[in-house]
C-alpha cells in the first residue's frame, strides 16, 4: 500500500498540521506496517501556480509546445502521477485567511486534468480517482465548526472535501484542530480532540482498505 504525506504549513516545527498530519501518518502505518510513504513539503518545493504554459498542452494538441510549456507539463504529470499512485493521502492543511495555504493550492491546481482526475460526460463531470482515502489534518487559529458564521466563513475544508469529491474520492476525513491560537488550554483541548479524530479515521478507513482487498 502506497501512503502520500503532503504538507503545506509554513511554519515549520512550530505547525499544527504538521504534527496532526506526522501522527496520522505513524498511526496508519502502525496498523499497516507494508505501508510506503512517500513525502512531500510544499512549503519547501512548492510548484509554481498555475499558468498559460501549464494549461497549454492540455487544452488541446500543440504543433510545436514550447520549453516552458513541456516543463510546466512535466511537473504537473509529476505530481499528478505520484498523487493516482497514492493508495491514502494524508493532507496538512491549515487555515490561512479563511482559506488553505496558495502551495496546496497549486499542487492542487497541478492534480485537476482531464482525463486523469476527472472527465466530462453529457450527463456531466465524472471523478476517475476513486478508491483512495485522503485524510485532511485541518488546523485553524479560531473556531470555525460551530457557527453558521463560522461554517460560511471557512473555505478550506469545505474546499477540499468539494475538489476531491470532483476527482471521484468519497472517502475524505478531517482531522481537525481549531482554536490553537485561543490559549494554552484551547489548544491542548484542540489537540486532544484531534488525537482522537486521527484513532478514528486511520482506524475506520484501514478497515475499509482491508475489506476492499479481500473482496
Amino acid at each position: 500500500m502506497k501512503l502520500l504525506h503532503v504538507d503545506s504549513s509554513i511554519l515549520g516545527a512550530y505547525s499544527t498540521s504538521r504534527l496532526l498530519t506526522a501522527e496520522t501518518v505513524a498511526a496508519w502505518k502502525a496498523a499497516h506496517p507494508d505501508t510506503t510513504v512517500e513525502y512531500l513539503d510544499l512549503a519547501v518545493d512548492a510548484p509554481g501556480h498555475f499558468t498559460a504554459d501549464a494549461l497549454a498542452i492540455k487544452t488541446g494538441p500543440q504543433a510545436e509546445p514550447t520549453e516552458a510549456q513541456q516543463r510546466e507539463n512535466a511537473l504537473s504529470e509529476k505530481l499528478v502521477s505520484q498523487f493516482l499512485a497514492a493508495d491514502v493521502v494524508v493532507i496538512g492543511a491549515p487555515l490561512y485567511n479563511f482559506s488553505i495555504p496558495t502551495q496546496l493550492k497549486a499542487w492542487i491546481d497541478r492534480l485537476g486534468q482531464v482525463g486523469r482526475t476527472f472527465k466530462y460526460t453529457e450527463t456531466g463531470p465524472v471523478g476517475l480517482a476513486g478508491g483512495k482515502t485522503v485524510i485532511v489534518a485541518s488546523s485553524r487559529g479560531g473556531i470555525y465548526s460551530t457557527s453558521d458564521w463560522g461554517q460560511g466563513a471557512e473555505h478550506q475544508e469545505s474546499y477540499l472535501k468539494v475538489v476531491f469529491g470532483f476527482f471521484g474520492i468519497t472517502d475524505v476525513r478531517i482531522v481537525r484542530a481549531e482554536g490553537v491560537a485561543m490559549g494554552d488550554e484551547p489548544k491542548a483541548a484542540a489537540l486532544t480532540s484531534a488525537r482522537s479524530d486521527i484513532l478514528v479515521a486511520t482506524a475506520e478507513a484501514a478497515n475499509q482498505k482491508d475489506v476492499a482487498q479481500v473482496a
